[in-house]
């Protein structure tokens, strides 16, 4: 099955905003910008993820997603996550790809490997696999196979909603529990249990 990965970034500069009390927001910036070229290499090593799509409204962020491989588009306006994936799915399909994996750019554990399983349980179209946060409530990593098989409903307990449409619309929905797909990065909290278990190769956590 071909697929692609689309990786919705928000502004560099005002993305983790929840993190002000623990991070500048120039190390907020840099941070955000490591955790994009991470995820955009780590999906290059991803055997069956065919091509990287990157999706922002941040021109600066496109830049650095282009230097390190990855097609993007571009946003205008502030249309909003699920506006901008489903955009992004619709580009995607056009180029003749079965399915799109949604993997946001704030997963700094994100391994190869996993991500590979992850692909390999949904090999069979129609389906939908889906990695939930680290409390399942949220949708962190999701497959969906047509591109268009559900309609993206992220927001504030995604994970059960998602599961919801994948039920109505008659997809094998497969969920996918691991620690290195459920530990993103939004509260300092998530700093702390990423600094126990860091793998990301820069210094911003040592400015904590």
């Amino acid at each position: 099955m071909s697929l692609w990965a689309i990786v919705p970034v928000k502004p560099l500069r005002r993305g983790k905003s929840r993190l002000a009390e623990a991070l500048t927001i120039e190390q907020r910036m840099e941070l955000n910008k490591q955790m994009l070229i991470q995820t955009v290499n780590t999906l290059h090593e991803v055997k069956g993820v065919e091509d990287v799509l990157v999706v922002s409204r941040d021109p600066e962020a496109l830049a650095v997603a282009r230097e390190q491989g990855a097609r993007t588009l571009l946003e205008n306006g502030n249309p909003g996550l699920n506006m901008a994936l489903t955009r992004a799915s619709v580009v995607a399909k056009a180029y003749g790809v079965h399915g799109v994996l949604v993997v946001p750019a704030d997963l700094p554990l994100l391994d190869p490997d996993d991500v590979q399983q992850m692909v390999e349980m949904g090999n069979t179209n129609p389906c939908v696999v889906i990695a939930p946060d680290r409390r399942s409530k949220g949708t962190n990593v999701m497959l969906v196979a047509p591109p268009d098989l559900i309609r993206f409903d992220y927001g504030q307990g995604s994970f059960n909603r998602h599961c919801a449409h994948a039920r109505r619309a008659g997809a094998r929905l497969e969920i996918c529990e691991l620690d290195s797909l459920a530990l993103d990065v939004d509260w300092p909290e998530d700093l702390e249990l990423l600094s126990e278990n860091l793998r990301l190769s820069i210094g911003v956590l040592e400015m904590v």
